[in-house]
């Protein structure tokens, strides 16, 4: 509000007391009179003048600019002549009779065409400049404006895509849970309640808990909620092992990363039955490794390695942690292996 008061009614008298020093400075090098030698009267009638004037002078630019905006034109060689052009006649108007009108009221008409050159030359100099600083300066705006919003574009289309990628996931999650409840329905209905329980606070977590980090104590608390949901519809055969550094407890980490790597490993867990998880700390990363046995019998090219799950943490990752991670796969004739490092802030 206060830069706004200055440049409004502050700035205008300054930029015209300035100007009219030019102005006398160029006039009295062509004439033997100086400044300080013409009449009191003829002086004060000028720098008034000049002074009223200086709203004009410094309002005109600006509204050149606002008008040659609405009209959108395009920023060609032809345009930016035809502005100039504009700005430069009404200079010229706007110098001729300003000069006129205050040599007839200090007294000193007829004016000289001498006075009229250098007024003419001085004021079209100074509106040219002017008007060329605010377009510069409106014009480094719209490109800032236009990158803000071409960063806001790509940050939505991101946004976008990492819904989609999450709302892939929820499907085969759900179908995976209800077929692991609908089982137990007939065997263990207890069993099946407590089922209920932990798939309900899964899905309460996916459902509410995506859109910033999380402490990773919180991840790890649903992973482990999940495994039990995921060993109740297991092989007897399964030889599960996990390990969680207790150093794990405040570090933030974007959910719903580990989960695909645990998940894939349960699915597709077979050969001699080991599945072994550890999540440990170091220095500002959080290690991952999820081994798991399978059949030898199972093609390279099955979707144990290209399932769609591991396919979109990748770009999840990609998205979420921008050369701040690393994500590997291998395969052995009777494992999988499945290695996570994530840089934390």
């Amino acid at each position: 509000m206060h830069m706004k008061f200055f440049w409004r009614t502050i700035f205008p008298p300054i930029y015209g007391l300035f100007f009219y020093t030019i102005l006398r400075l160029v006039s009295d090098l062509t004439t033997e009179i100086k400044f300080w030698d013409r009449r009191l009267e003829q002086n004060a009638v000028e720098i008034i003048g000049v002074v009223l004037l200086s709203w004009t002078m410094v309002g005109l630019p600006r509204r050149f600019l606002a008008k040659f905006q609405k009209k959108g034109r395009p920023n060609t060689l032809r345009s930016l002549f035809l502005e100039f052009g504009e700005i430069l006649l009404a200079a010229m108007i706007l110098a001729t009779a300003a000069s006129s009108i205050i040599h007839v009221l200090a007294h000193d008409y007829p004016i000289g065409i001498d006075d009229l050159v250098i007024v003419n030359v001085l004021l079209s100099l100074f509106m040219l400049l002017h008007y060329a600083i605010l377009r510069g300066n409106s014009f480094v705006q719209a490109l800032v404006e236009q990158k803000l919003l071409n960063e806001k574009i790509r940050n939505d289309q991101l946004q976008t895509e990492l819904k989609f990628l999450r709302a892939q996931y929820h499907p085969h999650f759900l179908f995976n849970a209800l077929n692991t409840i609908y089982f137990q329905m007939d065997e263990d209905v207890a069993a099946a309640k407590k089922s209920v329980e932990k798939f309900s606070e899964l899905l309460r977590y996916q459902l509410y808990d995506q859109n910033q980090t999380v402490p990773v104590s919180q991840e790890l608390h649903y992973l482990k909620n999940f495994i039990q949901l995921a060993q109740t519809r297991s092989s007897e055969k399964l030889r599960l092992e996990t390990r969680f550094d207790d150093n794990l407890n405040g570090q933030q980490v974007y959910p719903l990363l580990f989960l695909p790597l645990v998940e894939n490993a349960f699915k597709y867990v077979g050969g001699d039955y080991h599945l072994h998880i550890a999540v440990t700390v170091r220095d500002n990363r959080i290690e991952m490794q999820v081994d798991n046995g399978i059949p030898s019998c199972v093609p390279e090219q099955t979707e144990v390695r290209k399932g769609i799950g591991l396919e979109n943490l990748r770009r999840r990752l990609e998205l979420l942690y921008p050369g701040k991670h690393t994500f590997a796969t291998k395969r052995s004739p009777d494992a999988f292996t499945a290695a996570l490092t994530l840089q934390y802030v």
